[in-house]
């Protein structure tokens, strides 16, 4: 029974993880139409930078939460100079966009194999959230607890800057008709980058407080991208609530497949994404794209 309730919390911790680098993945793609396949990278450059500040810079460390914000705010301003440089001259020519976000994910992983090499970095776990929580017989490991709970944190605080605020509101409307927002006035190239810039910073974000459960590694944008395009698939492209969904269905589907299908876990993980393709190709919450 122990066993089963420990593979569900760490499905659940994966699907948060999950959340995090695909929400903005969703909303980047269901706005600007950018199937931003640089995104991936992005989670794999915040958990290098996050580390390296983790173990520290010039003989000074910082505290694991100070060094995971940086590290999101780093790559936020990545990617946003990606978006007002490259991605922001080429307007409606889908073709170029991939090859151009691809050709960008290439030069990130070299660029992190050069400057932090091939070996494996392992991320020490905060301190302050070391150890287990017991509830009965189950127990629970803290941190995967918290990653749960920020997870949960962030789905309300986007929520509530979609729909709550006035940047959620035009963030909305340029999903919704981006030519008709610009007829009313609402800067949309300004909307992008901010969309861009929010997207990288929590795939950033994820990847840092992700690393003490995946270590950092190369090749980790090539493990963690597909699984983002899965649940953008499953939960529907410019959907927050499908993000969320569809995050905690590959989570479950990748934790129980590896554990007890090991030889078929890719095959239970992407044949939801082809039924879902087949019969309802906008997504489980998402619409039609014009």
């Amino acid at each position: 029974m122990n066993f089963w309730i420990l593979l569900a919390v760490n499905s659940i911790t994966f699907g948060g993880l999950l959340f995090l680098l695909s929400a903005g993945f969703s909303l980047i793609f269901g706005l600007m139409r950018i199937p931003n396949l640089t995104h991936g990278s992005l989670f794999m450059l915040g958990a290098y930078v996050g580390a390296t500040l983790i173990m520290g810079i010039l003989s000074v460390q910082l505290d694991f939460w100070l060094a995971a914000v940086l590290s999101a705010l780093v790559v936020a301003a990545f990617g946003a100079l990606i978006e007002r440089l490259l991605l922001r001259r080429l307007p409606g020519e889908p073709l170029a966009q991939v090859l151009v976000t691809l050709g960008i994910s290439f030069m990130v992983a070299d660029f992190c194999l050069m400057v932090w090499g091939g070996d494996p970095i392992s991320v020490a776990t905060p301190t302050h959230l070391v150890g287990f929580v017991r509830y009965g017989v189950a127990v629970f490991p803290l941190y995967r607890l918290a990653i749960i709970g920020i997870a949960a944190v962030v789905a309300v605080a986007l929520w509530l800057l979609l729909e709550r605020t006035r940047l959620g509101a035009m963030i909305r409307a340029g999903v919704d008709d981006p030519d008709m927002a610009r007829v009313v006035g609402i800067r949309v190239s300004q909307i992008f980058t901010i969309v861009f810039g929010l997207g990288a910073a929590l795939a950033g974000f994820a990847g840092i407080i992700g690393g003490p459960i995946l270590s950092v590694y190369p090749g980790l944008d090539q493990d963690m991208l597909p699984l983002a395009l899965v649940v953008v698939i499953l939960g529907g492209t410019g959907s927050l609530l499908g993000s969320f969904v569809g995050s905690l269905i590959v989570g479950f589907l990748y934790n129980f497949g590896q554990a007890l299908l090991p030889e078929l876990a890719y095959f239970i993980l992407f044949l939801p994404m082809l039924l879902v393709l087949v019969l309802r190709p906008q997504g489980l919450f998402g619409r039609q794209l014009p």
